[in-house]
């Protein structure tokens, strides 16, 4: 079996993770378990770039479970656990390529690694692994069934990719189901990032300002979670929609020209690129601290920034300190790549419980209906969505009310009103 792993003698501790992770992931693995008995993957190649975690090793054995030939590699040069890797190889026999802090050309090595096993089915967290696919392999979009896409970003991506004709393969957009975009951007995001944030720098936000770029989900739960923190929240965003929502959630709104000056920590979660240039770091107070929760780490400016310093160092663990003019410090976390993952360790297995079960059940429907797709952008079909919320509710030991069959004909009619 081909991998590369930092040190496959780290797979006994990394095990141990996964087992931690899974104990918390019963959704996943009730599908683990259905998919065992039912094998709907079965003889199937599957592709996974993901980030590689303890939740993610837990999606890859499922798939295993299911019948699948799974792999694996990274979808973000720092957000590997190095421990995870090992353990999916020796432990899981699951082919892993991913090394923390792997330079780009070892990442476009994996994923190399990933399309030259000829895939039936792509799991892409980011769309690198499609994008390469499209751009270095077409010939293997004759033999895919399709893809699933785990992030905004990729997403966005990928409708690119459909608007100017030319996407491939049919791809399930998993960002976009309810029961990951409301839960895993919105309280995922919100508590890793604040905790990849206090791991690399041990800040108080209590009294601090809290500039927050972005107001989609994952904006959304970063601002409360800062918030519940006792920090200042402070929301720039470029639509108005979401600026007036976050306005009336009680949040200060204003243009990054003004926030970056009263900035303590600035974090970015908008999926677009140079959010914070040369002239906001120009005008920020000595000692801010910026940082990145989007996939890609284009949000910060850094090269504007590296050629406005005169110095730069690690002051800390992924922490780098940039020496402007006047002798003003300004603080870089994880290389201004995914903090919540570079600084820590991703989001909580309890809920990417909902998104790895969304992908696992998407790939099942795709093993199924290919035959029957476009070469388009899907959402996620609404009985996943659905089951996936009621298999949840149950392992919380949740129940809910059901329509009466008087109340369901009340819906489907239009004669009765006041």
């Amino acid at each position: 079996m081909r991998y590369d792993v930092r040190d496959i003698k780290l797979a006994k501790s990394g095990q141990l993770r996964i087992e931690w992770a899974g104990q918390q992931m019963p959704v996943v693995s009730s599908i683990r378990d259905v998919f065992r008995r039912q094998q709907p993957l079965k003889g199937l190649r599957v592709s996974c770039c993901l980030h590689v975690t303890s939740e993610t090793a837990n999606l890859a054995i499922a798939l295993k479970a299911g019948g699948a030939d799974v792999a694996v590699c990274a979808s973000n040069p720092l957000s590997t656990q190095d421990e995870i890797a090992a353990a999916l190889v020796k432990h899981h026999g699951i082919p892993t390529f991913a090394i923390k802090g792997e330079s780009s050309d070892i990442y476009y090595r994996h994923i190399k690694s990933l399309a030259d096993r000829e895939p039936h089915i792509v799991m892409d967290d980011g769309a690198d692994l499609i994008s390469t696919i499209h751009q270095k392999y077409p010939a293997l979009a004759a033999s895919l069934y399709g893809a699933t896409e785990e992030t905004t970003t990729g997403v966005v991506r990928l409708r690119s990719l459909q608007r100017q004709g030319l996407l491939q393969f049919p791809v399930i957009a998993v960002n976009d189901a309810q029961t990951k975009s409301l839960f895993d951007n919105r309280y995922g995001t919100g508590q890793s990032t604040i905790d990849g944030i206090l791991r690399a720098t041990n800040l108080l936000l209590a009294g601090r300002y809290v500039v927050v770029a972005g107001y989609g989900w994952c904006g959304k739960g970063v601002a409360r979670r800062a918030q519940g923190m006792g920090a200042k929240v402070i929301v720039t965003e470029v639509d108005p929609i979401r600026a007036l929502e976050a306005a009336m959630d009680g949040f200060e709104v204003m243009p990054m020209d003004q926030a970056c000056r009263l900035g303590d920590l600035f974090v970015t979660v908008t999926g677009n690129t140079s959010v914070i240039r040369a002239e906001h770091f120009r005008k920020m107070k000595d000692g801010a601290i910026v940082s990145n929760a989007g996939h890609f780490n284009v949000e910060l400016d850094l090269e504007a920034l590296a050629k406005m310093g005169t110095l730069r160092r690690g002051v800390r663990p992924s922490v780098d300190e940039y020496r402007l003019s006047g002798s003003r410090r300004v603080y870089v976390l994880a290389e201004g790549r995914l903090v919540n993952l570079g600084a820590a360790e991703g989001h909580p297995a309890a809920v990417m419980d909902m998104s790895f079960a969304d992908q696992a059940l998407a790939a099942e429907y795709m093993a199924g209906n290919h035959q029957e797709l476009r070469h388009e952008v899907y959402v996620v079909p609404v009985e996943i969505d659905r089951k996936v919320a009621q298999l949840k509710l149950r392992s919380m030991g949740l129940t809910i009310d059901r329509l009466t069959p008087h109340q369901e004909k009340y819906l489907s009619s239009w004669e009765i009103g006041t």
